[in-house]
């Protein structure tokens, strides 16, 4: 714990902390559209689940460091690239979270919803929770090859991490719940999937993409987007509640024309 008795531990530990909570967001997101396909009930069970296994991942990986370093050790070369266990990795969880997001995408958009909202078929436990392992061990290698870079001590990676699951531990549910209530955030969601998935596919080919770019754009989507829907709410007419017996009355946006007008 000596490195916590310097004010240059301290500084690194917040400004790590603050990274991995940002670099968790894409699991964060991803997390909340595998549990959405869950039954109410077990929705908060499996984001806790989830994000445990995630903090679980990350300090086993942090524990094999020197494993995870010789995963940069070149294991073979293909079309004057060379291919190290992290490139494989990268590439396996890039290709998935294309697939994935593309087939959600399909789900929401092309296929018609049943008449009876019990029949939509609900996606297993089990299944839902091996998804989510499969891609913790992506998340989590980027995560804790980024903390090797910033921190010398493990003890400061390790509390970073602490301190980042618990952020997420706090918000998931809020952000999981916000993009179920509007569809159109899923989409937005599922498309910063499919945006992380290229991404990884692109580092997996030795063709690195600062994060920083994307997190841009999903920043500046997402402020759209809410935007939209803060413009959305103001055009819907207001029911003004009347006496029984009486019919409502509806209250017009600006510039919206009176009913039967």
């Amino acid at each position: 714990m000596s490195a916590f008795l310097h004010a240059d531990g301290w500084i690194t530990l917040a400004t790590l902390s603050a990274l991995e909570i940002v670099l968790g967001i894409d699991n964060i997101v991803f997390l909340s559209i595998m549990t959405a396909r869950l039954p109410p009930e077990q929705q908060p069970i499996a984001r806790r689940i989830g994000l445990l296994l995630a903090l679980g991942m990350r300090l086993l990986l942090l524990l094999a460091i020197s494993w995870v370093m010789g995963l940069k050790a070149t294991l073979f070369s293909l079309l004057g690239h060379d291919f190290s266990g992290r490139d494989l990795i990268l590439l396996g969880g890039g290709l998935f979270l294309i697939g994935k997001a593309t087939h959600e995408m399909f789900d929401k958009l092309e296929v018609e919803e049943p008449s009876e909202p019990q029949a939509k078929p609900r996606a297993s436990f089990p299944s839902v929770i091996t998804q989510i392992v499969l891609l913790d061990i992506v998340f989590s290698l980027d995560s804790v090859i980024t903390a090797v870079g910033m921190a010398q001590h493990v003890s400061i990676m390790m509390v970073a991490m602490f301190i980042a699951v618990g952020v997420m531990l706090v918000f998931a549910g809020t952000i999981g719940a916000f993009i179920h209530r509007h569809p159109s955030m899923k989409i937005l969601a599922l498309s910063f999937l499919l945006l992380i998935g290229v991404v990884l596919v692109a580092d997996g080919m030795g063709q690195h993409i600062s994060k920083g770019y994307i997190y841009f754009a999903m920043a500046f989507s997402l402020s759209v987007e809410l935007v939209n829907m803060r413009l959305r709410l103001r055009q819907k007419p207001v029911q003004l509640h009347t006496k029984r017996g009486s019919s409502p009355d509806l209250l017009q946006a600006p510039g919206q024309a009176p009913p039967g007008s």
